[in-house]
């Protein structure tokens, strides 16, 4: 393994709370919106499952890159990407995951290019023009094994272990080919894996989101298997500008029979080149 030539302490003082390494040598800020009192049919929705901010961060020859996803209010967005766009962070995606939430919520997506700590203050700045909390002593995203579901039956369901976080049920499937912008392999910690959480509503009932990872050919293959199974797409876009092979990110919701919706969500990542390690243990 190459030497580790970033100083990560930097860029943790600069954005202001510890980040973590994760795999493919990313270095991860999570940065959940837990200002925020978001409803959707009655449901309040946790930070964890589907407003969560984050940036990683990886070095990319003699640079570092950043790609994040910002949660964002409406009035928030335009002050944040001003602050960006002026310290040279590029937004790659602007629009909607969910439909009928309230308050309307909207995700931005960005990456940058440089030296570390410029891209985190440029980073900071932007998000310092948003409501977003950054403390450590107050984290919206800690891992905690409660969970109302039936868990070993969901990862039956889906053939590997999901993670629990804030009672929401996580479950992440990378694709099977390398992901690369610019020549520069993405991995999957930085956003190119299918990603799909479960919030638990009460008797066995669980509210899904997340969004699905998937090439042209499988776009409508997997729009198709969701509607089958009850589960509304609520967005289909582009997250990045430039990545081969060419991506597209399918939102999705429902509240329903936990392990009922599973089954479809299952169905629908078979439609997909998608890894599906055995289950471990």
């Amino acid at each position: 393994m190459a030497t580790q030539k970033t100083n990560w302490e930097d860029v943790e003082q600069v954005i202001g709370k510890s980040g973590q390494m994760k795999e493919g040598d990313v270095f991860y800020f999570s940065l959940p919106r837990s200002d925020l009192q978001v409803s959707l049919n009655g449901i309040q929705l946790k930070p964890a499952f589907a407003l969560g901010s984050w940036l990683a961060f990886k070095e990319m020859n003699d640079k570092v890159m950043v790609m994040g996803d910002l949660v964002l209010t409406q009035e928030e967005v335009n002050p944040v990407m001003t602050e960006l766009i002026r310290g040279g962070i590029e937004v790659t995606a602007l629009h909607n995951h969910l439909m009928g939430e309230s308050p309307d919520i909207m995700y931005m997506h960005i990456e940058g290019h440089g030296n570390p700590v410029d891209l985190a203050e440029t980073l900071r700045k932007g998000i310092g023009k948003s409501q977003t909390p950054i403390n450590d002593d107050k984290k919206g995203d800690t891992a905690d094994g409660q969970l109302p579901l039936n868990k070993e039956q969901l990862d039956e369901i889906f053939g590997k272990k999901g993670t629990v976080s804030n009672q929401v049920y996580k479950m992440s499937f990378p694709r099977v080919e390398e992901i690369k912008e610019n020549g520069m392999i993405i991995p999957p910690t930085m956003g190119t894996a299918t990603a799909i959480n479960f919030q638990p509503t009460g008797e066995g009932k669980a509210a899904i989101t997340g969004d699905f990872v998937l090439t042209a050919k499988e776009v409508n293959p997997v729009i198709r298997t969701l509607r089958e199974h009850g589960i509304e797409v609520t967005a289909l876009h582009n997250h990045m500008l430039s990545e081969e092979p060419r991506l597209f990110f399918v939102h999705f919701w429902a509240n329903d029979d936990a392990e009922k919706l599973a089954k479809g969500l299952r169905k629908a990542i078979d439609k997909t080149n998608s890894k599906l390690p055995d289950m471990e243990g």
